[in-house]
């Protein structure tokens, strides 16, 4: 039965496309110095294969092949391996050995080797949260809550090379997480958008998730399909890595260039928001938490990003965030004093508007968190439940349209340098920020 309803989806999402063209992607994932994972979803059952050469050299070409995976909507994701550094390669697909009638030839870079030989590349990051594509006959009722999907068109065209989505990055409704043989559908029918095309084969994506993406508003462990949700997610993201052995999950460290993102998972352990605080009450989780200070003890980035779909730092407000645990959360920001972490920042989605916040800390550097939301969903007003009150709210930072974030790393090996911009639907920039690296140290300090 479930297959017949992935054959339908695909059959239905699909219905305007030509047969050998492809229903989604390809989206560009994990591109490392010497590797890149490429998903795609064929229009039908069959095989697939990728054929990939370096840039003017089609006399080198290599081909892969696989089976779909008809359970998911006829979908595979190609790990390419043995590429060379700093390496732009070209690459297009065939249907079971025939190629599409409009046939497109795609292409990535690989990343540089840059370590002990010259200074880290610059390059840029867009970022952003809570992409909401309608279904009038399944959303409710009145004024649709998703609109200005053109903001994709206009990301498409900025000189960036990394994708980081921060979560609700689809929406389930109702009709979707009461069976989980049903959620796929929904990730299918968003998936195939076409203003998501261009984003997920121009630039290198990676993704966490939050509530929506996950199951129901503000749910965690006891979603009884959490583990097909987990599923999902990694069949439709092509993302390094998910977990740990000793606990499940979304989580992943991604290296680029000299920063590195630690993508946290804040759903699939996290207890109920109103529970009592206290040792048994989990965002991130003990095994999470512990893999994430390994991380940081072991990096040596100039940036150490720390990446969660809900906010860590705001102490303000009554939406679902990390404050609710602080049983876990104020000795895991403790710890980063204690052991002296230099160049920690925070980014988050969820929240409906972007924003900035400052934690002044005693005798430390000052902890950033950078919030970008949203991209279709709802916009929340201005001072929508005190927000503009919030005493770590960096003045002039909040904006209430639909934005995306744009991150920007320059600079020497040691004076690396971040510039932040938040961009509207039509190009326009709200606001821009540097931050330096050298500040977010304890040689600072006086």
């Amino acid at each position: 039965m479930m297959k017949r309803l992935i054959v339908f989806a695909v059959l239905c999402f699909s219905h305007l496309l030509d047969a050998q063209n492809l229903p989604a992607g390809p989206l560009l994932g994990h591109v490392s110095l010497r590797g890149a994972n490429i998903w795609l979803q064929s229009p039908e059952n069959g095989t697939v294969s990728i054929s990939y050469w370096p840039k003017d050299q089609s006399n080198n070409t290599q081909t892969l092949s696989a089976s779909v995976d008809e359970a998911y909507g006829n979908i595979h994701t190609f790990k390419l391996s043995g590429l060379e550094p700093a390496t732009t390669y070209q690459y297009k697909f065939s249907i079971n050995g025939k190629n599409p009638q409009s046939e497109q030839i795609y292409n990535f870079t690989t990343q540089t080797l840059w370590q002990w030989r010259t200074d880290p590349p610059d390059f840029s990051v867009l970022a952003g949260s809570c992409n909401y594509e309608n279904e009038t006959v399944y959303d409710r009722p009145g004024k649709p809550y998703g609109s200005e999907h053109e903001i994709f068109k206009q990301m498409a065209t900025e000189d960036a090379d990394v994708m980081l989505w921060l979560g609700d990055n689809w929406y389930y409704r109702e009709v979707d997480f009461d069976a989980e043989q049903n959620l796929i559908l929904r990730v299918l029918r968003d998936r195939q958008q076409p203003h998501l095309q261009d984003i997920f084969s121009r630039y290198v994506n990676y993704a966490t998730w939050d509530d929506h993406d996950f199951g129901p508003n503000n749910s965690g462990s006891e979603f009884i399909f959490k583990s097909k949700a987990l599923d999902i997610f990694k069949k439709f993201w092509a993302n390094p890595s998910y977990g740990m052995p000793e606990q499940a999950g979304v989580y992943t460290k991604v290296a680029y260039n000299d920063i590195e993102f630690f993508m946290l998972d804040n759903r699939f352990n996290k207890s109920p928001e109103h529970a009592k605080d206290g040792p048994d009450k989990t965002f991130y989780g003990p095994a999470q938490l512990t893999w994430l200070k390994n991380s940081l003890l072991n990096s040596k980035a100039p940036f150490k990003i720390i990446v969660g779909g809900t906010q860590m730092l705001n102490d303000y407000h009554t939406s679902d965030g990390w404050d609710k645990y602080r049983y876990e959360r104020d000795p895991f920001l403790q710890w980063l004093d204690d052991n002296k972490i230099t160049g920690v920042v925070f980014f988050s989605g969820d929240k409906h508007h972007t924003e900035m916040l400052r934690a002044d800390r005693p005798g430390a550097y000052p902890l950033y968190e950078m919030t970008c939301s949203p991209f279709t969903s709802g916009t929340h007003s201005a001072n929508a439940k005190g927000n503009l009150e919030n005493p770590r709210l960096v003045t002039g930072s909040m904006v209430n349209e639909h934005n995306y974030c744009k991150f920007s790393f320059s600079g020497p090996r040691t004076d690396r340098r971040m510039n932040i911009k938040v961009i509207g639907k039509n190009g326009q920039q709200y606001w821009n920020k540097q931050i330096k690296s050298s500040v977010l140290t304890y040689s600072q300090i006086p």
